[in-house]
Order: C-alpha cells, then structure tokens, then sequence
C-alpha cells in the first residue's frame, strides 16, 4: 500500500520573501527583530492615550481599554509597513507596492474610528483666567463688569 505513495518532499529552504512584519505582530505579539525600537512608540503611545482619557488605567472603563489596545496594535501594523517601505520601495513595477494597496489604508482608517470612539478630540489650552475671572467663575456669574 505504501508502496503508491510518493514520498513527502521537505520543507523548502526558500521560504516566504521578507516581509514588513506587521503579520507577526498581529499573530504572535512579536515585532520582528529588526523593528523592536517601535516597541517605545507604541509604549508611548498607549501612555499618552490612557492620559488623555484617564490620567490612569484604573480610571478607564473596560472598553476604553480595549479600544486602546486595538489602536495600539493596529498602529504598530501600519508602522511595520512605513518601515518596510522605507527600506525598500512604494513602487512594484507599474502598481503600489503590495502592503500599501492591501491593507494600509485600512489598518488607518480603523485606527481613525477607533480614535472616534474614544472621543479623542484636539486638547482644548486652558486659558489663564484673572483673579476677578476666577472669583466670577467660582460663584457662577457669567457678566464681566468692567
């Protein structure tokens, strides 16, 4: 019976060509090796959110986080493709380079929405108030007398 099989051939040495990584970070976690210093802009980024919402991770509601952590990993995809086009070229041929014309778009526009969700909004300055705009906004007169 055996004897009809042909045998398995091995794994081929080839391999897949490089790719951008960001494949890794979505199925292992992992940023590939020669992209680990994106690792500190995500950190960063992730603080900064949970500052903007919190000031701290105890102060957020379980879907803000999760919506955090989405944003983070869905950014540390697109930076794997900034990167790798960096390197290498927007251009394959004739057409848009396959990681930009697949999912880059994409990956930012559902970052976009995440960040919508969030109700992440441009950070409003605080204006220096006077002495007398103090005292009138801590009794809840809204007249300037001048």
């Amino acid at each position: 019976m055996s004897e009809n099989r042909t045998k398995k051939k091995g794994k081929s040495k080839r391999g897949r060509p490089p790719k951008h990584g960001g494949y890794s970070l979505l199925i292992k976690g992992e940023l590939p090796e020669n992209r680990k210093y994106i690792r500190r802009y995500l950190t960063a980024v992730r603080e900064g959110l949970i500052q903007d919402l919190g000031p701290t991770e105890e102060d957020l509601t379980t879907a803000q986080l999760v919506l955090i952590d989405r944003i983070v990993t869905k950014l540390g995809v697109v930076r794997c493709i900034e990167e790798y086009i960096r390197e290498h070229t927007v251009m394959t041929g004739a057409r848009l380079s396959p990681s930009l014309r697949e999912s880059y778009l994409a990956y930012n526009n559902s970052i976009r929405l995440d960040l919508a969700a969030l109700g992440i909004n441009k950070r409003n300055k605080e204006a220096i108030l006077t002495p007398y705009e103090i005292t009138e906004k801590e009794n809840g007169h809204n007249k300037r007398v001048k």
